[in-house]
């Protein structure tokens, strides 16, 4: 009989959001995959939690720890899968081991709790109805601008991770494809003593963003329907040529975001 894959959520900085679920998984795991040993170490003694084996599993060594893995949970194992903070899979390689495990017959059961795109969002004052998650974009500044000029169109609230020291950059570069009027906030540290949001229009952000500093989460409200003609077209076209899109990929874009086609 195959043991289980739990993927489990820890708090994103306040211990009391551990759930009970949560806490039970772990204190029953024969193994717990974690990004950092130490870091996963100091939580669970915090926690009270009698650490298991810890399996260090991160961007740089997961190709190599998944066939271990698999071949523990196979053997009936349990194993806990979690991430330094928040819920794992989201913006990290866990979906790898999360697709293995699948892929090999084993049960995978989420333990849902802290999210820091969840918590933002909710708190943001953005509308919630239709939302983007996007992660974190591309760290060097003509591929993030690519990345956001092809989002100039999408209706929904963006979310984003950011590093902190390339949260002015980033702004910059939003209110240069989406344009400085679009409403934003700036989410950082949530949950911990510290937490600030700042919500202004992303012009209004450029100018003051605040003290940045610890975990951030950005994000942006969806761009607001028009009706558009073939000059918009062409503009949006022309738009994204400049960004650096591809001829192909800027028509396509350009007719996703006006919806209208030549």
């Amino acid at each position: 009989m195959t043991g289980t894959l739990s993927v489990v959520a820890v708090p994103i900085g306040n211990l009391e959001d551990i759930t009970l679920r949560a806490l039970r998984v772990l204190r029953t795991a024969d193994r717990v995959a974690c990004e950092d040993t130490r870091e996963t170490g100091k939580l669970l003694k915090l926690l009270d939690v009698a650490a298991p084996r810890l399996v260090s599993y991160h961007d740089h060594n997961a190709e190599r720890r998944i066939p271990g893995l698999i071949e523990a949970l196979e053997a009936g194992e349990n194993v806990a899968l979690v991430s330094d903070a928040g819920t794992p899979a989201v913006s990290d390689p866990g979906f790898k081991l999360v697709r293995a495990a699948i892929e090999a017959g084993v049960d995978v059961v989420p333990v849902p709790g802290a999210c820091a795109a969840i918590a933002a969002l909710c708190a943001a004052g953005l509308p919630t109805d239709r939302w983007r998650f996007v992660g974190f974009l591309s760290a060097k500044a003509g591929a993030r601008r690519r990345e956001l000029a092809a989002l100039a169109g999408a209706g929904e609230t963006l979310i984003f991770y950011e590093s902190p020291h390339r949260v002015t950059a980033f702004l910059e570069d939003a209110a240069e494809a989406l344009g400085e009027g679009r409403p934003a906030v700036i989410a950082r540290e949530i949950t911990k003593k510290f937490e600030e949001f700042r919500r202004g229009t992303l012009g209004e952000l450029v100018a003051d963003p605040g003290v940045v500093r610890g975990e951030v989460v950005l994000l942006v409200g969806g761009a607001v329907a028009e009706v558009a003609g073939p000059a918009d077209l062409s503009a949006v076209v022309e738009r994204l040529l400049a960004a650096g899109l591809p001829p192909s990929k800027a028509a396509r874009e350009a007719a996703k975001e006006t919806g209208v086609t030549r």
